[in-house]
């Protein structure tokens, strides 16, 4: 993934800053629609990821630190979630200036770091001598082809899409130059971009050890080329572990427990690449991705019958732009893509990576999945399609650099007719394909755009050859204006990739949202020393379940991935409620009306939908309506229980049992189920009332004062968590489990203050000593 220095195909250098001012123009063209704030980012964007980024702002900003996050699943580790963006320092950075960002900032964050990855881009092909027309259409496809564009939603991914062509540039200067300074710097980012803990790092890992394997493989002297690599190397990775080595350790701890199911080999083929989506890399608009969800036809909709893929419509997009697909017909075959040293691990990177994104479609995915470490850690091969379109623009862009420079003869006619056949075959490819699925209408509009950019595609192609000649900034300027029009056109806004930021007034801290209003309000006329009612946010729409991080609501529920595992099996709390069949029960949790329910706090719920039609053994009426709004109906629990209570007695109780049977061996509040024997009383304490309340409560501390005659136990309905640690008059006690999910304090009698501390470092090194029986 190298260029030898002194390669017959190099150009001259050339001034960095002429073409990363082109550079810049072209992503602020591309990304006006976000960066004006006239659309914003939506799905996961918004429903998952900006909440997150809320959450932090306001923390940060309150002076709170922002690990634990209270507001959703009755509370969640947020530290080692790897979607949390507390160690992602764009972030980071923007909650650190603003104590709530807006949806613009929150978008033009994320297209930062893709104009960040595309300068990377830049760079590394003026590092290999490339022509600038040809650096600039790479930087380009980077920042805005296939799912740079299309899935730009899916804010971890491309921020360690982003990361990854930075540490692949300070890599490749690291291992060239022999640098100990860019060998610290590439482990540094390559650590950024591990902590995004998703498939597209994974995979990009590996395509870093690639470019080490290159530069060592194909230098004249591989030994020397690997003593000289070795220093660079041993600091970027004392740097990435720097970086990387606690949240990982951290969220690997949570993995273990959490609902996390196991992948398993089909499981990981549902999110295969189906071949057909190949098309809409030359017929972007073939399925109608852009358009209305009823009218798409590609895999895996009706049109194709049961193919058994879990994919959305946007992530069989790899549209990359007419110009690098033209540039691969014409001069693929001829110009070595696969011989050459300087671009053949691109290349063959390329290969590999479509091949493992078309999963179960090649007889490789099996093979891989048993093999290769961490592979089945995920999945989803297509998600592979972040990084295959920004290999294929490499490719195309190495083709036109030696398009642009090679002095000798043009081919001939063969250029020519080779784009032509490459392009008259794909697009005859999409007719047939639209012709058996009964939508050849629908395609001819899109083939017909898809050929006037293929035909435009080409004249440009053979116009920059002598241009180049002539002026070098006019030939580069040519091909960036075209690729600008080309992707705008293509890739530009959509339903999936933008929508009116008006759409998302319910998480807009000054939206006024009047279901966020109605449940403010009914929350504050509840509270008390010992109440903090939850809520619930139940099949509104996709983006409303994270509402309650936003709006500081505590909710029962939320949207995330990643659950603690003891909480989903009590509760039943699904990775998501955008719609009313996404409210699952469990036998602990069969209804609203039960006692977890009440333990809970759920006092209110707001549904779309009749909640009798959520919660099937919910009575009509039995829980009353005590406000309603055009998005929402708001029911009240009024059994809902205190945050805080006082039980003189405890019982040792079977929690496993209690979870699958629904089963509970008392109903009374006086008496605290415990999954083990207190170490500091025994037997039952007589009943006495008790003065209790809540006297401060934070993210990661609560503060609590009791004052009893014979002791008995402080019950916190927070979630238990091995993370959280209790004081008694400052001094440490032990944390009992209580109640299947919440957190216990003996205390004596007197009065005492109790306080309820997360401490996520500690708490993960004690579970380290633990598993290692130290």
């Amino acid at each position: 993934m190298r260029t030898p220095r002194g390669s017959a195909a190099n150009f001259k250098p050339w001034p960095v800053w002429p073409y990363m001012l082109v550079l810049l123009l072209a992503w602020v063209s591309l990304g006006w629609p976000w960066l004006s704030g006239r659309a914003t980012i939506p799905w996961d964007a918004k429903a998952h990821f900006y909440p997150q980024l809320q959450f932090l702002a306001q923390s940060i900003h309150r002076g709170e630190w922002p690990f634990w996050n209270p507001y959703i699943f009755a509370g969640h580790p947020q530290i080692a979630d790897p979607q949390s963006l507390i160690f992602s320092p764009p972030f980071l950075a923007l909650a650190a200036v603003t104590p709530d960002p807006s949806f613009r900032a929150a978008d033009a964050t994320v297209l930062a770091m893709l104009l960040l990855g595309a300068i990377a881009i830049l760079l590394l092909a003026r590092d290999r001598g490339w022509h600038p027309a040809a650096a600039l259409v790479a930087a380009i496809v980077f920042a805005y082809g296939g799912s740079s564009a299309w899935r730009i939603q899916h804010v971890g991914q491309i921020l360690s899409l982003s990361y990854w062509p930075i540490a692949w540039l300070f890599l490749s200067r690291a291992v060239d130059r022999s640098s100990l300074a860019y060998g610290l710097a590439a482990g540094i980012v390559a650590g950024l971009m591990v902590l995004g803990r998703d498939q597209v790092a994974y995979l990009a890992i590996w395509l870093l050890a690639g470019v080490v394997l290159c530069h060592v493989a194909f230098a004249p002297s591989p030994k020397a080329a690997m003593r000289r690599a070795v220093g660079p190397l041993t600091l970027g990775l004392f740097g990435g572990l720097l970086v990387a080595a606690l949240p990982l350790l951290l969220t690997f701890l949570l993995n273990a427990d959490s609902n996390r199911f196991v992948i398993d080999q089909d499981g990981a083929g549902r999110g295969s690449f189906h071949p057909a989506l190949l098309l809409t890399a030359a017929v972007p608009q073939l399925f109608g991705a852009a358009g209305p969800l009823e009218q798409h036809w590609g895999p895996p909709s009706p049109a194709w019958g049961p193919v058994d893929l879990y994919l959305a419509r946007n992530m069989g997009q790899t549209y990359f732009g007419a110009l690098p697909l033209a540039a691969l017909f014409a001069l693929g075959w001829r110009r070595g893509l696969f011989r050459r040293p300087e671009v053949k691990g691109i290349a063959w990177a390329t290969v590999a990576i479509l091949i493992y994104a078309l999963g179960r479609y090649t007889p490789l995915l099996g093979i891989a999945f048993d093999f290769v470490p961490g592979l089945s850690l995920f999945r989803r091969p297509a998600d592979a399609t972040f990084l295959l379109t920004p290999l294929a623009g490499l490719c195309a862009a190495y083709l036109l650099h030696r398009w642009l420079t090679d002095a000798g003869s043009t081919g001939g006619h063969w250029p020519l007719l080779r784009t032509i056949v490459g392009f008259s075959a794909v697009f005859g490819v999409a007719a047939i394909t639209a012709d058996s699925k009964g939508r050849l209408d629908d395609a001819l509009w899109p083939l017909a755009q898809g050929a006037i950019f293929a035909l435009g595609a080409t004249l440009i192609l053979f116009a920059a050859r002598p241009l180049a000649r002539w002026n070098t900034f006019a030939a580069a300027l040519l091909v960036a204006g075209y690729m600008v029009l080309d992707l705008g056109w293509n890739n530009g806004p959509s339903e999936s990739t933008a929508l009116p930021p008006s759409s998302f007034r319910a998480l807009d801290p000054e939206g006024n949202d009047p279901t966020i209003k109605l449940l403010q309000e009914r929350v504050a006329a509840t509270h008390s020393p010992t109440r903090r009612d939850r809520v619930e946010l139940v099949g509104i729409d996709f983006h409303w379940p994270n509402a309650s991080i936003t709006h500081r609501l505590e909710q029962t529920l939320g949207y995330n991935p990643v659950r603690l595992r003891w909480y989903s099996e009590a509760t039943g709390a699904g990775d998501h409620v955008a719609l009313p069949s996404q409210r699952q029960f469990s036998p602990l949790f069969p209804s609203y009306q039960s006692r977890l329910a009440n333990l809970l706090g759920l006092r209110y719920i707001a549904s779309r939908a009749p909640l009798e039609e959520v919660d099937t053994r919910l009575a009509r009426g039995a829980l009353p309506i005590v406000g309603t709004t055009t998005e929402a109906a708001l029911y009240e629990n009024s059994d809902a229980r205190p945050r805080v209570m006082f039980a003189p007695q405890w019982q040792e109780a079977d929690f496993g049992r209690m979870i699958k049977t629904g089963m509970w061996p008392t109903s009374s509040d006086e008496i605290v189920l415990l999954e083990r024997p207190p170490r500091t009383v025994a037997g039952f304490q007589s009943s006495s009332p008790a003065d209790i309340r809540i006297e401060s409560y934070r993210n990661t501390e609560v503060a609590i004062s009791v004052s009893s005659s014979t002791g008995g136990f402080v019950v916190l309905n927070d979630v238990w968590h091995p993370w959280w640690f209790a004081f008694v008059d400052d001094w440490p006690v032990e944390l009992l489990r209580a109640n299947v999910i919440f957190r216990a304090v003996h205390v004596p009698a007197g009065r005492h203050q109790v306080r309820f501390v997360f401490r996520p470092f500690r708490g993960a090194l004690d579970q380290i000593r633990q598993r290692l029986g130290i």
